[in-house]
């Protein structure tokens, strides 16, 4: 309301300031006329000349006389010039709309106007979007309910600075964004208005280890550690210390951690599965009982013959089942016989690896252009399906051409 009063004050004075010098009555002396002007030259001219003769200067004065009235006579104008008429006041109302216009027009252009009744709304929306989340059985947030959520939560701290309950919630919303610095920047003033709050030192350790930053990492390794010693059996502190270890690259200590999990897991939890996933990408990633697969590419006497002179060597391992590889390998064109080695390394995805299949199936194909779509004229080679126990050879013959 105050600042819609201002701009109505602001627009008023403009509008004053436009239309106020035509208000003005200057007192102005009655215009003399050319004739008037006229005449009194003539007699103050008479009277220098009567002057003159009596000082004795001229002596021809009715001549002088004669030729001074020839001058006024000529200077007389034919008419009498139209008198000139003000601009009355009311053609400047088209001036005053125009000026509103204009200042209405970049206030919708540039003021946000949109953006404020938005930000206005959300902070409306605050204490029912407040009170969903903090339902188990009401509908989740949608994306934009969570970016409502979080301005509302912008605009309600900016009153009160030292609600921890809105920095933990502004944080979760940061996260929920995939948004880490509005994450880790509330959930860090979170933890400096309330460092011994064990929710807030788990939420604050949480997003630091999933910091790239490897002092923020290490920063979260020292609170976990704190909070592991206050209470060994938190699984939530076992979980982030082992992801914490896995993310700086310490992966054995990893594994040891997520291991110990399995061990006090009960029966049957579902939260086992993904450890196992996780202890699986841990060993993987150290090239812990990485499994390998060797391949021996060799050529039949035509595809020798008529082999291109450069191009690429695609191999490919599929299980059987589905036609998408599990695992790609390229390599330039050279000699043959070929040998090489495929592991988890060369997995398509990082959920999919080589060593989560038990029988394979291997293609190899040389694309003169280097193509991943095979083309007509193409020589491939294949394997048949067999099982894979994690380290075996597969021999493979190219000896036929795509269709």
């Amino acid at each position: 309301m105050a600042f819609w009063l201002i701009a109505f004050l602001l627009l008023v004075i403009a509008a004053t300031l436009l239309v106020a010098p035509t208000f003005r009555r200057t007192a102005r002396a009655p215009e003399a006329s050319r004739d008037s002007l006229n005449k009194a030259f003539y007699h103050e001219r008479l009277a220098e000349l009567a002057h003159d003769e009596q000082q004795g200067i001229i002596a021809e004065r009715p001549l002088l006389v004669q030729e001074l009235q020839e001058n006024l006579l000529s200077d007389i104008p034919g008419r009498a010039a139209a008198p000139v008429r003000p601009l009355g006041r009311w053609v400047l109302i088209p001036g005053v709309l125009v000026l509103v216009l204009v200042a209405v027009g970049f206030y919708l252009k540039t003021g946000g106007l949109v953006q404020v009744a938005a930000w206005q709304q959300a902070v409306r929306d605050l204490p029912a979007l407040r009170a969903q989340v903090a339902d188990a059985h009401a509908a989740p947030l949608t994306d934009d309910d969570v970016a409502r959520l979080g301005l509302g939560l912008r605009t309600a701290l900016q009153h009160d600075p030292q609600n921890v309950e809105n920095w933990l919630l502004l944080g979760r919303v940061g996260v929920a964004l995939n948004n880490a610095a509005t994450a880790t920047q509330a959930f860090g003033r979170a933890y400096a208005l309330q460092p011994d709050n064990r929710d807030v030192q788990l939420a604050y350790a949480d997003v630091l280890t999933r910091s790239a930053d490897p002092a923020d990492q290490r920063q979260a390794e020292t609170m976990l550690k704190a909070l592991g010693n206050a209470d060994p059996t938190d699984l939530r502190v076992l979980n982030l210390l082992a992801f914490n270890a896995f993310q700086q690259g310490n992966y054995p200590k990893a594994i040891e951690g997520w291991s110990l999990m399995l061990r006090v897991l009960p029966a049957g939890d579902p939260r086992a599965e993904m450890l196992r996933r996780s202890i699986q990408q841990a060993r993987s990633k150290a090239g812990m009982d990485n499994v390998r697969l060797g391949v021996a590419v060799t050529l039949s006497p035509e595809a020798a013959r008529r082999l291109p002179g450069q191009g690429m060597v695609l191999i490919s391992v599929t299980d059987g089942v589905s036609p998408v590889p599990v695992a790609v390998k390229r390599l330039p064109l050279s000699r043959f016989p070929l040998s090489l080695t495929i592991d988890d390394t060369n997995a398509m995805m990082p959920e999919r690896l080589l060593s989560s299949i038990h029988q394979v199936k291997v293609k190899v194909r040389i694309s003169p252009e280097g193509s991943a779509t095979p083309h007509h004229g193409e020589w491939t080679g294949e394997s048949s399906l067999q099982p894979f126990s994690g380290r075996q050879q597969v021999n493979i013959e190219i000896n036929q051409q795509a269709p």
